[in-house]
């Protein structure tokens, strides 16, 4: 209790997160007078940080800093316009195809907003689509980044739960293109109800121009899954090629970028690296102080005391992640969830790769939900739109994206049929 209400306390003064968990741990063991682990916060912290594949999140943020830096967003947009802008809804279901795509380069929610955000819901306003369906459609749609290959959070619970970060990156494929039909799904249902504008079907000519200027971006995913899967790179080593490519494609390739246009990629992504791995590192205290209390173990106990369905677990588990979702920026979340969480799901018989996913998909789900969620706030400071009119443009998009929650959930196979196939069963 004191380690919750400090960080609660913490939180309402705006202390930025990765501080407020580890002033929270420090006061936590000072007041049950552990000082033995309170000695070792400093080696937990470093430890924590010291693992390889971690060193994979500095490197997938600069090599979406840098496709963002040149042009090459527009590229992606142009493509998926060409391919299904003359569906109903059309530039609706351009941003789903648009952030599936750039997923397979970032692998996050917030770049994925972001970046493709600054040029999809300008052209979608300018096209006589709403400005909250815009920023609606991009906020959940920039939800797919952490889900499909490769992925920051994924790798971060790989991490943290000790799994298999490629068998991680695999699941998360079948998982990702669910969720993006879903949401195309309702885009469609959105634009027959409102009649929302229909581009004409491109030619043949344009859309072997817009394949040909789109092509080298779009086989980037394609060159980071096959190297992994084929064991010619692990995944830290595909996060620096992705980076060395992305340099090649900007600056000797489509040459849309200088000299200070990647300074400037590599001190943003600089900076946002430090904040993540601060907050991971901050986390591992957290992680301390629930261990030296047993939590986990008490949970296992209170999680069979009440029913011994995997079923029931799962969905207690979606509830709680989806309002931890609201509250806390997802990697702090994850960190000190998934140590509490992964004990009682392992006795239930889930298995941690699929519980992975559901976990960063939960956590995803509240970077568009309020009152913190990041995505949320991107949208609507790119769109100009007011919160009270994301949230109602969103009702749709919350549905289908909680059906894809559920079906993920409670059907571990989409999760994990993919990774046995490749891999073999565990």
């Amino acid at each position: 209790m004191i380690l919750l209400l400090a960080l609660f306390a913490l939180a309402l003064i705006a202390t930025p997160i990765a501080f407020a968990m580890g002033a929270a741990s420090v006061l936590q063991l000072a007041v049950i007078g552990d000082y033995l682990q309170l000695q070792w916060i400093p080696r937990r912290m470093m430890d924590g940080l010291a693992s390889y594949p971690l060193l994979a999140v500095p490197f997938f943020i600069l090599a979406a800093e840098l496709m963002n830096t040149a042009g090459i967003t527009a590229r992606i947009f142009t493509f998926s316009t060409a391919m299904v802008g003359h569906i109903r809804g059309g530039l609706g279901h351009v941003n789903v195809l648009s952030s599936v795509l750039f997923s397979g380069m970032s692998g996050s929610a917030i770049a994925d907003a972001a970046g493709l955000g600054k040029i999809q819901i300008p052209e979608m306003t300018r096209n006589g689509y709403p400005a909250p369906f815009s920023a609606a459609i991009t906020a959940a749609s920039a939800t797919i980044g952490p889900i499909v290959p490769p992925s920051i959070p994924l790798v971060i619970y790989g991490v943290v739960a000790e799994e298999s970060v490629v068998r991680l990156l695999i699941a998360g494929f079948v998982p990702g293109v669910l969720i993006a039909l879903l949401l195309s799904f309702a885009v469609y249902v959105q634009a027959v109800r409102h009649d929302y504008p229909i581009a004409p079907r491109t030619t043949r000519d344009e859309r072997v121009s817009a394949s040909r200027k789109a092509i080298l971006p779009i086989a980037m995913p394609v060159i980071l899954i096959g190297g992994i899967l084929s064991g010619f790179f692990t995944p830290t080593e595909a996060a620096l090629v992705a980076v060395v490519y992305a340099l090649v494609l900007i600056t000797l390739i489509y040459r849309e970028a200088g000299a200070g246009d990647v300074w400037s990629a590599f001190r943003t992504s600089s900076l946002e690296a430090s904040k993540v791995l601060l907050i991971v590192g901050l986390a591992y205290p957290v992680s301390l102080v629930l261990t030296t209390m047993e939590l986990p173990q008490q949970l296992v106990k209170l999680f069979l005391s009440i029913s011994d369905s995997s079923m029931v677990f799962m969905l207690a588990t979606c509830v709680l992640l989806l309002i931890i979702g609201c509250f806390l920026e997802s990697v702090s979340a994850m960190i000190i969830v998934v140590p509490l969480l992964l004990a009682p799901a392992q006795a239930f018989g889930v298995d941690p790769i699929h519980f992975g996913v559901v976990v960063v998909l939960n956590l995803m789900i509240g970077l568009v939900t309020p009152p913190f969620g990041l995505s949320m706030f991107i949208a609507c400071e790119i769109s100009g739109v007011r919160q009270g009119a994301f949230i109602k443009a969103m009702a749709p998009y919350y549905l289908a994206l909680l059906s894809g929650l559920l079906l993920v959930a409670f059907v571990p196979e989409l999760s994990t049929g993919l990774p046995d196939l490749v891999f073999g069963a565990r």
